[in-house]
């Protein structure tokens, strides 16, 4: 893996690199083939200019954190200046931005240089990361620099952030501005070998971002490390983590046996299994807990989730004119929220808080609960792609196995999303593995905890 933002902006303050010539380097990752398709509206020039800059005020770069280092924004945020197309061709011919998103000026205020705008799930709404409007960028494993499998068999990137999770594997940015309402960060970090924070949703402003579900939308970032993925959370959320030096066996942690063990694919078991293994040798405490809870989903969703009814709402104007240009796959997910009553979406909210209360009960013991990130591998890109119209039974098989495969991407991190509350994934897998992702979690407010013993957790696993 290329060297992480904090070792980087170290080479920068001691002199022996310039952000220059970082943003060179990504520079050359972004237009290589690998990151090409990452970037959806890429400005590189400027980019370098930025970078330019802070190597002649070198006194600028030591009290900014990113110190001119290269950051990718998924299309979901505005830039001023930009269009915010949201991965849609729905949205192109909007007027652009008049003003940064908060998320972005952020970042911006902290020293670091925009690369572009990066691929997306049009409007969000997939766990997958395929795009018929542009090409899709195929995995790429960040731990170990790499494509993930054959390059003549690219796996999906998984979504929603699927340009920025590509953009920081291979090394065209080191933080990939993103959003996770149902698990669009964890899931591309996963699948590509990198690690994805998702912070409780009320820390980072979402105002400046197409929403899809006003619940449970959150604005998070995509990084090379953990102690990256604690920076990038400081700089968004404007506030310090409170870190502890403690060991991991001063932890207590549990592994939740419901729900998010069931269906693993037997590399994601092993994978989960060997690193269990390799905490417990450490000193770890992980407890095996049944928390039922996890299983009430599906019952208090029944009649439809947040982000099909939130999404509708947003969009209901333009599907009755432009539904035509829309994904099919995203224009049937959020037409679903069409039929959700408001007595349905009363109850749902509810339902949600007093789902919440229980969870936090049950976890009250813990600093933190693990799981695998995504109970499955990255699916082949040719086994999900979108329609051609040429083939209604292969369009059709292969939508089949979209949505079955959707669901369970997104199975483990949604869970997270519904309970409010924060979760990291990290890679787990080694190198002649296809890319895992373990998931560190607990609930709302508990951000410190999750990325100390995320910090713990990394050290021990790298070795693997």
């Amino acid at each position: 893996m290329p060297s992480d933002l904090l070792a980087t902006r170290q080479r920068i303050l001691s002199g022996e690199w310039t952000a220059s010539r970082a943003v060179d380097d990504a520079v050359a990752r972004a237009q290589s083939p690998a990151g090409r398709d990452a970037f959806v509206f890429p400005r590189l020039d400027e980019a370098r200019a930025d970078a330019a800059r802070f190597d002649r005020e070198t006194a600028l770069a030591a009290h900014r954190p990113l110190a001119g280092l290269p950051f990718s924004v998924k299309d979901l945020f505005d830039v001023e200046g930009q269009v915010t197309a949201a991965g849609s061709t729905v949205l192109v011919d909007h007027p652009p931005a008049t003003a940064d998103c908060p998320a972005v000026a952020r970042l911006r205020a902290a020293g670091g240089s925009l690369m572009g705008r990066t691929h997306m799930v049009e409007f969000a709404f997939s766990g997958m990361g395929t795009n018929p409007h542009v090409a899709t960028p195929a995995a790429w494993d960040g731990r170990h620099d790499r494509p993930v499998g054959s390059p003549d068999t690219p796996r999906v990137p998984g979504g929603s952030s699927s340009g920025a999770a590509v953009s920081v594997a291979t090394g065209a940015a080191f933080i990939g501005l993103g959003s996770d309402t149902g698990g669009s960060i964890r899931i591309p970090a996963a699948l590509n070998g990198i690690v994805g924070f998702k912070n409780t949703a009320s820390r980072v402003p979402t105002a400046g971002a197409v929403p899809l579900s006003t619940t449970l939308d959150t604005v998070c970032a995509l990084t090379r490390s953990v102690r990256d993925a604690i920076l990038a959370h400081e700089i968004l959320a404007a506030r310090t983590v409170t870190l502890s030096p403690a060991p991991l066996s001063a932890y207590r942690l549990a592994v939740a046996r419901t729900v998010m063990l069931d269906a693993l694919e037997p590399a994601v078991a092993r994978a989960f299994e060997r690193s269990l293994a390799t905490l417990r040798a450490a000193g770890a405490q992980i407890d095996e807990i049944g928390l039922n809870e996890t299983a009430e989903l599906a019952a208090i969703q029944a009649t439809g989730g947040f982000s099909a009814a939130e999404s509708y709402a947003w969009h209901r104007e333009l599907l009755a004119t432009r539904a035509n240009d829309y994904d099919p796959r995203v224009a049937t997910r959020i037409r679903r929220g069409a039929t959700m009553m408001a007595h349905e979406y009363i109850d749902l909210l509810q339902a949600r808080q007093r789902w919440i209360r229980s969870m936090e009960l049950a976890l009250r013991a813990y600093d933190a609960v693990l799981s695998p990130t995504v109970p499955i591998l990255g699916p082949l890109l040719a086994d999900v792609a979108p329609a051609t119209g040429t083939d209604p039974a292969a369009d059709a098989a292969r939508d089949e196995a979209f949505f079955r495969a959707n669901a369970l991407l997104l199975r483990n991190t949604s869970v997270v999303n519904m309970l409010d509350g924060c979760a990291l994934s990290l890679p787990c897998h080694t190198p002649d593995e296809l890319p895992v992702g373990l998931m560190i979690w607990h609930a709302a407010g508990r951000d410190d905890p999750v990325l100390n013993v995320g910090l713990r957790i990394e050290e021990l696993l790298q070795i693997q």
